[in-house]
């Protein structure tokens, strides 16, 4: 466990203003810190990865839990401002800058995306003139996600160049899911679209908008979208990357398997994601109509570890204890990671490896974490 605050600073993090002092809140935050080391060490026993990191920011500090290793070579614990690869966690930059964009009545959530996007959204997985700008953030537009289509245990797959268009186009030539609008399917394709929407609406990249209305404004200096293709080593201190295929391990730290792709290009460390939900749910990203509407939600199933709803690049759960939280996490060959937050505390998990198929309960095991920070 890495303990880069004081005692103070921990009683600070558990207590409330005005008790800070108090021996029974000391204690009890001692008793939740091991708690907290405790559930992490099992997590990472058994999702079978080499590392984790756990950040938990509360009252403008941080709090961060270690365990296991970051490089399984020199056995080097996770570095303390650890960058990862945040995988579908860039989903929620690309709404907010939508939802951005719709307060200032360029976007309309309830209008066709063919309005944005003529002709683009055609074929036997959606029909451009039904699917709406809606349905693509909320996943419930019914186009297939390209994903499918594509071997993501493969390093040569890891490691091959696809346009994005190329890759819509593997999501829109698989038979729609069902009628937009009826329900919920996680799918990439939808954040494929939402980036190209974000880029002819505003006639600028979607990275460079992300970075000047959300980056810049938040000082998430740590949390950058990578110059793809020519820049594949993670920038800032990271642990290395690993996938592993039939018991055996690969090193894919240098590896951009996303090509800079608005459904999970960005880079982050927990300390940032954190900043950012935080500023989310207080209202600092985009307007409150519109926070409003990233919150009106619909059933998921049971798609994400920690969520029973999804808004507009948003995930709701209720902890055990009954805390309603919001985030979205993230899973991208080489890295793994958890997210929840409320307006004043949230909690990021970084994993340098996806969790084993045969590793049982991490799902709960998450939840159990989420709820040990959240409970009030």
């Amino acid at each position: 466990m890495k303990w880069p605050f004081t005692a103070a600073t921990v009683l600070m993090l558990a207590a409330s203003p005005g008790i800070s002092g108090c021996a029974d809140r000391a204690t009890n935050a001692s008793e939740s810190s091991a708690r907290l080391q405790t559930l992490l060490d099992r997590l990472v026993r058994e999702a079978e990865v080499p590392g984790a990191q756990l950040v938990l920011t509360r009252d403008a500090h941080d709090l961060r839990f270690t365990s296991g290793v970051a490089d399984i070579a020199s056995r080097a614990a996770f570095p303390e401002t650890a960058q990862a690869r945040i995988a579908s966690n860039t989903k929620t930059f690309v709404a907010s800058v939508v939802l951005q964009l719709t307060a200032e009545h360029r976007i309309e959530l309830d209008a066709p995306v063919a309005r944005y996007l003529p002709g683009v959204v055609t074929g036997p997985g959606g029909d451009g003139d039904r699917v709406t700008v809606r349905n693509l953030l909320q996943h419930s537009s019914g186009i297939p996600d390209y994903l499918n289509s594509m071997d993501l245990d493969s390093v040569e797959t890891l490691t091959s160049h696809h346009s994005i268009d190329d890759l819509i186009r593997l999501g829109l030539d698989q038979p729609a899911l069902f009628a937009p609008g009826t329900r919920f399917d996680y799918s990439n394709t939808n954040y494929l679209l939402a980036g190209q929407l974000i880029e002819r609406v505003t006639g600028t990249p979607v990275d460079i908008e992300v970075t000047r209305r959300i980056l810049s404004p938040l000082g998430l200096r740590d949390t950058y979208w990578p110059r793809y293709p020519d820049e594949s080593v993670i920038r800032g201190p990271h642990p290395h990357a690993y996938l592993e295929k039939n018991g055996a391990r690969t090193d894919i730290t240098d590896i951009d398997p996303n090509g800079g792709l608005p459904d999970g290009a960005m880079l982050s460390t927990g300390h940032d994601l954190n900043r950012f939900f935080m500023a989310l749910l207080s209202g600092a990203v985009v307007p409150p109509a519109q926070l409003a509407e990233m919150q009106r939600t619909i059933a998921t199933g049971d798609h994400p570890p920690l969520a029973d709803q999804v808004g507009l690049g948003l995930f709701r759960s209720i902890t055990a204890s009954g805390v309603e939280t919001w985030g979205h996490g993230g899973s991208i060959p080489g890295f793994y990671t958890a997210d929840t937050a409320t307006h004043d505390r949230a909690v990021t998990i970084i994993l340098n490896q996806v969790p084993a198929e045969s590793a049982p309960d991490i799902d709960d095991l998450i939840a159990d974490l989420v709820d040990e920070i959240m409970r009030p």
